[in-house]
C-alpha cells in the first residue's frame, strides 16, 4: 500500500495534521511507544494566541525580543496572523479551555509576555486535554512501537520510511507525502523535562541524508524543574506558576533575581535559567520556588495536576516551598523547512512541531508558543500538501535499502556517557574548550560498531556540539562563558 501521508509522531503537530487532512486520504501515524508517550501530552503549560488583531504586533514584537531577534521575523508574523483562527478551529471542533468567571476565555500571562495571552485546559494539564481532543478525533491508521530508523529520499522525494517493529524486525511503508512530527532531542541530554521517546534519531537522519538542520546550538532549559527525584525525565512546574505569583528564593529565603534581570522571575527562560545556575555556583546556596501568595482552594483549583503530583511526593502546596534547579526542555533548532513547513529542498516532505526549525523561537523560545507553533504549521504544512497533490511511483526508488541491527551491546554505556557528556558541556554555560572535548569524544563514539539508534543520536549531538562551536559569541541561550 502507498499511503497518501505517513505522519512520524503522535504530539500536537503530528495529530493536528491528521485531524485536518481529509478522512478519505490513506494517512499512517508511526508512535514511538504509546501515543501519549509525546511531549504534548505532559505539558503543563497553555497555547498563546494573539488576543485579537489588535494584539498581533505585540505578539510579534514579544515573540522576538524573547528570541533576541535571531527569530525570522516572517515566520513570526505567519505564527501569528494565524493563531486566534488555529484556536477558534479547535474551539469549533469542540476543545474546551478555560473560561473566566463571566463564561469567556480565560487568558493568562507568563513571563516575557507583555499582556495576558496564554490560554488552559484542566488548568494545568493543557497538553494532556488537547492530546486526548486530538485522539478522539483521529480517523485513520495508527501504529505503536515503531522507531523509524530511515528515511527513502531519492532526488529531492521522500518515498516513505523505514522502521523498527521490534528488536529485530523491520517495514517499510511508502507515501505521497511524509509529515516529520517526532520532536526533539531531550534524551540526548542527563536531565530533561521530556517524554523518554524523545530522542533526535530523526534529526540524525536528516543529516545522514544531508538535509539542513539549523539553530542546532539553541537549546531551552527551563529554570524550575523539581529537583527531589532521581529519575532523568524530572517534574516540570510549569511557567504559569511564576506567572501568576510564585517566586524563586535561596535557602535564606532571598529573591536574587532581581539582581540579575529587572523581571526577576518573570524575565525570559535563558536569563533565568542561566541565572539560578550562576547563583548556585558563586553560592552554593539551594534553590526554592515559593507558592505562598497563593490561597490553597484557588491554586488546588487552578492547579490541580501540580497540587496532586507534589502531595504524592510529600509536599503541601502551597504553604512548603519546592526545591528546584534548570532541566534541558526544549529545542528552537531542528529540519529547515520554508513557510509552509516544507524541508528545504524537498518535494513532499514536511517537518512540523519541535522538530522542525521554522525560525518562530530565535534563540529563546517564548513560553506557550510551541503548542501553538504544532498547530499552526501542521495546518499550513496540510493546505500546501492538498494543494500541491504531489504522487510517487514507489517503483522509481532505486537505492539499495540497508537493513540495520537496533541496538548493540555497547551502546547502554555510550548513551549514558554521551547524555553526561551533553550535559556537562553543551547544557546552560558552555567554553569553547570543553565543547571541543566533548565533540572529540562523540567522534570517537561514531568510530565504534554501535546500533543504530545510537548511531542516530550520536550525529544529532554532534551537530548541537558543532553549531555551538560555530558560534562564537552569546546569544539566548547559547551563552559561551568567558575564560
Amino acid at each position: 500500500m502507498v499511503y497518501d501521508y505517513i505522519i512520524i509522531g503522535s504530539g500536537v503537530a503530528g495529530l493536528n495534521a491528521a485531524r485536518l487532512i481529509p478522512k478519505t486520504k490513506k494517512v499512517l501515524i508511526l508512535c514511538k511507544k504509546e501515543p501519549w508517550e509525546c511531549n504534548t501530552f505532559y505539558a503543563q503549560g497553555g497555547i498563546a494566541t494573539a488576543v485579537d488583531k489588535e494584539d498581533i504586533p505585540l505578539h510579534i514584537k514579544d515573540t522576538m525580543v524573547a528570541g533576541v531577534f535571531h527569530n525570522d521575523k516572517r515566520a513570526v508574523t505567519v505564527l501569528s496572523e494565524n493563531s486566534r483562527a488555529s484556536i477558534d478551529n479547535l474551539i469549533h471542533d469542540g476543545l474546551k479551555f478555560d473560561l473566566n468567571a463571566k463564561g469567556e476565555l480565560a487568558f493568562t500571562k507568563e513571563a516575557a509576555h507583555s499582556r495576558s495571552r496564554i490560554l488552559h485546559a484542566d488548568g494545568d494539564a493543557t497538553g494532556r486535554m488537547l492530546h486526548l481532543f486530538l485522539m478522539g478525533k483521529f480517523p485513520h491508521r495508527l501504529e505503536t512501537n515503531c522507531v523509524v530508523n530511515d528515511l527513502l529520499i531519492q532526488d529531492d522525494i521522500c518515498y516513505g520510511v523505514k522502521y523498527f517493529v521490534s528488536e529485530t524486525e523491520e517495514k517499510i511503508a511508502y507515501a505521497h507525502n511524509t509529515i516529520i512530527a517526532s520532536g526533539g532531542v531531550g534524551s540526548i541530554y542527563k536531565y530533561h523535562t521530556n517524554s523518554t521517546t524523545v530522542a533526535g534519531e530523526v534529526q540524525g537522519i536528516c543529516l545522514e541524508k544531508g538535509l539542513i538542520l539549523k539553530d542546532m546550538e539553541m537549546m531551552q532549559f527551563h529554570p524550575t524543574v523539581f529537583k527531589g527525584t532521581l529519575y532523568a525525565r524530572k517534574t516540570l512546574l510549569s511557567e504559569a506558576l511564576r506567572g501568576e505569583g510564585a517566586y524563586i528564593v535561596d535557602e535564606n529565603n532571598y529573591r536574587f533575581l532581581f539582581d540579575y534581570h529587572k523581571d526577576g522571575e518573570l524575565a525570559p527562560r535563558d536569563v533565568v535559567s542561566r541565572s539560578i545556575f550562576d547563583y548556585h555556583q558563586k553560592t552554593g546556596h539551594k534553590i526554592f520556588l515559593s507558592f505562598d501568595k497563593f490561597d490553597k482552594n484557588y491554586f488546588r483549583k487552578r492547579f490541580p495536576n501540580i497540587y496532586a503530583t507534589f502531595n504524592d511526593f510529600g509536599y503541601d502546596l502551597p504553604f512548603e516551598k519546592v526545591p528546584i534547579s534548570p532541566a534541558f526542555h526544549y529545542s528552537m533548532g531542528g529540519i529547515a523547512t520554508d513557510l509552509n513547513s516544507k524541508v528545504l529542498n524537498m518535494k513532499n516532505l514536511y517537518a512540523v512541531g519541535e522538530a522542525a526549525c521554522t525560525g518562530v523561537h530565535g534563540a529563546n523560545r517564548l513560553a506557550s508558543n510551541s503548542m501553538l507553533e504544532g498547530i499552526v504549521f501542521s495546518k499550513l504544512a496540510v493546505n500546501y500538501s492538498l494543494k500541491n497533490d504531489f504522487k510517487i511511483n514507489e517503483k522509481e526508488y532505486t537505492k539499495e535499502i540497508k537493513y540495520y541491527i537496533r541496538n548493540k551491546e555497547i551502546d547502554k554505556k555510550i548513551k549514558d556517557r554521551v547524555r553526561r557528556l551533553m550535559w556537562e558541556n553543551a547544557a546552560i554555560v558552555r567554553d569553547f574548550k570543553s565543547l571541543q572535548k566533548a565533540l572529540d569524544e562523540i567522534n570517537d563514539f561514531l568510530k565504534e560498531d554501535v546500533g543504530r539508534l545510537l548511531f542516530l543520536r550520536l550525529l544529532t549531538a554532534k551537530s548541537i556540539l558543532k553549531a555551538a562551536l560555530d558560534r562564537k559569541e552569546s546569544l539566548g541561550a547559547h551563552f559561551i562563558k568567558e575564560n
